[in-house]
This record gives C-alpha cells, structure tokens and sequence, in this order.
C-alpha cells in the first residue's frame, strides 16, 4: 500500500466510531502504511472495508494478531486495550492507545503532538503511547499556548459533550430518537438510559464519591501530567448534549501575569491546530455545526473577566471533533510524528 520501508499497521475497533474515523483520515493523509490489518469483535469479523482502492477483510482481534505489525492503533476501550495492547508490544509493535487504560501509567507518554509531542524524541520504539481524553485535548489545544504566555494558575472548564463521545450505538440512538419524535413514539433509551433528545444531563461516566464524574477527573489528572506540572487549579462540570460528534468546552482562565484580550487573540491565531472564530460585530463563535469534520479546534468569544483584579483573568468557548482531534486525529498525528522521526522500524512481515 505504500513504501517497502513504511509501517505495517493494525487498527484495532477498526468498525467502531472512531476507527472508521482513523480508517478515513489514513487514506486521506497518505499516512506511510505498506499493510493495514482491520481488527474487530468476531460479530464484524468476515465483514470488508474499503481502504485506498482496496477492499479489505475484518479480522477477528485474537492474541496473535500483531505478527509482523509494527505500529497498532488502539480504538476499541479500556478493557481491550489492558487485555491486548501489551501482546501487541510482545509482538514487536507500538501501541498507540485510545483508552484510558494506560494515560496515568508512568513511563506511558501522554502525547498531543502540537503541545508536548518532544516527550517523544528519546521514544525507545517499542511500547504504549496513550491518547488523552477527547475533552482534554480539546481544552489544551486552545489554552496552552495561552499558559506558555502568561502561566495559568486556576482554570474552570464547563464540557457540552456530544453523542460521539459514547460511541458510535449512542450516536445511532440520538439520531432514532430524532425519528421517533418526529413520528409521535417514546424514545429508545437503550443506549443511554434516558432522553438524550432536547436534554442535558451529567456526563455519563462513573461519579466518585467527592461527586466529580470520572471525565471531571480525567481533565484535571491528564491536564498536569501533558504540562508536567501540578500547580495549576482545575475544576471541571461535564455535561452530555444532544450533539453528534463535536465537544464544546467552556473555559474561565486566571493567570499569573496581565494579559490583554489582544494578545490572547494573536497568541492563539498564532498556534496550531486552531482556528480564530470570533466575530463578536455578527455573533459567530464555534459551534458543534462547524467543527464536525474538521481538523482543527474552533476558540472564541475571548474577553476578558472583569471579575478579576489586574487583568489576569480571561474568559473563552472551543469547539472540537471529537472524532478527529479528540480521538482519531491525535493518535495519526503521534503515529506519523514518531514514524517521521525513525521512531518505528518496519519488522519482517509474519510468515
């Protein structure tokens, strides 16, 4: 499929959401791939995929699928990835992991290449990479830059996360229950235990006994190992929305040193992987409408918080796929990043 020297590469859930959304953007990035292999639950197994020209099988994910394999991207949970994400790397592969499974582990690099992707430049070729939280790599693309320049001490963040985020059977229940209200009959709940329609509700992820949800947990614990540093104050609401595949985020900044809402706009027009939509003259900000199918991450409605003393404070909206960015994107991007730099060797193909 591409060079002799490129990697050979499982995808693993390669039928869920998310590898369908990896499966599109290695195709349309002509990432070096010189063999792809599908992997899937044995319910998809048997089924075919169209890749660059080609029509190729699912396979079923087994212990010993990753013979010749020399990079896997994981997109199919935790409890897969635990289970064989460590054959993978005894096969000789780099894991690139999607779930939460390994982020907090240390000596697995928690990488957005954009913000912290020189962790990787001793990467040794061989283990776990792990993908942060959609929600956190969303937050960080936009307020990173923005902590380099004047040091964030505490920061508030309200998610509105999509249906996405949950997979791609929430996303069809959405969508069902989009049909049944307009046909007059109750809604499927099947997926989501209650109305995801015209509501909002509290992420819907385990909540601990301090009352924070585990994606609350997951921004603050993943924001301060990507920035090496435990200083900064977060505190995070997460909330499902009826949206399909884009986050939103709310986002309250108090910094260490003054900075205006003009510098804070050519900063951010500056990085990359965002884009500047604030146009406060026609009220147009990020929506979920605009981000769904693009790669970089939407910030406005920057402005000051007059609430606080000596302009330190900073108020700001993203909108992000959280598909592309959040999920798939990311992992590509590391994928191609430590391909790039020689960080991958080609293994011989399995016999």
């Amino acid at each position: 499929m591409n060079r002799p020297d490129a990697p050979a590469i499982a995808l693993v859930g390669a039928t869920g959401a998310v590898g369908r959304e990896a499966l599109a953007l290695l195709a349309a990035r002509g990432t070096p791939c010189r063999e792809l292999r599908l992997l899937a639950s044995a319910r998809s197994a048997g089924s075919r995929i169209e890749f660059r020209g080609e029509s190729l099988p699912v396979e079923e994910l087994t212990e010993s699928s990753f013979g010749g394999i020399d990079l896997a991207l994981f997109s199919a949970g935790g409890s897969i990835s635990r289970r064989f994400a460590p054959r993978a790397v005894e096969a000789g592969a780099t894991v690139i992991d999607n779930s939460s499974a390994f982020r907090m582990e240390s000596g697995v690099p928690l990488v957005v290449p954009e913000i912290n992707g020189a962790v990787l430049a001793d990467w040794p070729g061989r283990g776990i990479i792990a993908n942060p939280n959609c929600s956190t790599i969303i937050a960080l693309m936009a307020v990173t830059p923005l902590h380099r320049a004047a040091g964030i001490e505490r920061m508030v963040i309200s998610t509105y996360q999509s249906a996405s985020g949950a997979g791609a059977a929430a996303m069809a229940e959405l969508e069902q229950q989009a049909r049944e209200f307009v046909e007059g009959r109750p809604f499927t709940t099947n997926v989501i235990d209650r109305p995801y329609l015209f509501n909002v509700f509290s992420h819907n992820s385990p909540i601990g006994e301090d009352g924070a949800n585990e994606e609350e947990r997951k921004l603050v614990r993943e924001t301060h190992k990507i920035w090496n540093d435990d200083s900064p104050r977060i505190t995070a609401t997460c909330v499902r929305v009826p949206v399909l595949r884009a986050h939103c985020e709310s986002i309250n900044l108090t910094f260490r040193e003054k900075l205006t809402e003009a510098d804070a706009r050519a900063i951010l027009t500056a990085a990359p992987g965002l884009r500047l939509v604030d146009d406060r003259a026609n009220n147009r900000f990020p929506e979920p409408v605009h981000a769904t199918g693009v790669d970089e991450i939407l910030v406005g409605r920057i402005r000051s918080d007059t609430s606080q003393p000596e302009g330190r404070g900073l108020n700001l909206f993203v909108a992000g796929d959280q598909l592309r960015k959040g999920a798939a994107l990311n992992a590509i991007q590391i994928a191609e990043f430590i391909e790039s730099r020689g960080l991958i060797r080609a293994q011989p193909a399995a016999s």
